[in-house]
């Protein structure tokens, strides 16, 4: 009896210890995504957005604001639109268009691979998402944007169905971190 319930125990061990792989595989192919100017430039240090392939600090003097819309008449809405206005480098637009709020800034700049998965996992720094939620987070039209970024801007260079499939799977398995061995 013993036998037997110890072959099962390795066996869901040896089960979860594949799912914690697969689900740190997933992130590490997303990473390069993540890490890739259209998201960082919201997701950088600071209390300003930043623009172009090089993150340079927004030309306009945009600061986050209490809500992350901007502040005063320098609001993102002022320029940002719900889609990209036409035009080479013309203001770049999806619906909500907006900085993560000053209280869960969802700053990634200068993570490791690891601290980026913890982030995004932790609803204290997360906006009080679940795994699930940041999920869906993935595929909303802000975020999609970036495969779409208008003229004379790269778009995410990995197809979104294969970015969104990563997500997915990521979560799938359990939402596992890469080691600390993986990290940059």
């Amino acid at each position: 009896m013993r036998e037997g319930l110890l072959v099962v125990v390795l066996a869901y061990a040896a089960g979860a210890q594949d799912r914690d792989r697969a689900a740190a595989a997933a992130f590490e192919a997303i990473v390069p995504v993540l890490r890739h100017p259209r998201c960082m430039n919201c997701h950088s240090t600071g209390d300003f957005p930043r623009q172009g392939d090089d993150g340079h600090r927004h030309t306009m003097q945009v600061r986050r604001g209490p809500d992350g819309h901007g502040v005063n008449a320098v609001k993102c809405s002022t320029c940002h639109q719900d889609r990209n206005v036409a035009g080479v480098h013309a203001p770049p637009g999806a619906p909500e268009w907006h900085l993560p709020s000053p209280d869960m800034p969802m700053i990634w700049e200068g993570l490791t691979d690891r601290q980026l998965c913890e982030l995004l996992k932790d609803p204290k720094q997360n906006g009080h998402r679940t795994v699930q939620q940041i999920v869906e987070h993935m595929s909303t039209p802000l975020v999609l944007w970036g495969w779409h970024p208008g003229e004379g801007r790269d778009a995410v260079p990995m197809p979104v169905s294969e970015f969104l499939a990563r997500v997915k799977e990521w979560a799938a398995n359990g939402a596992a971190c890469p080691a600390a061995t993986s990290e940059r």
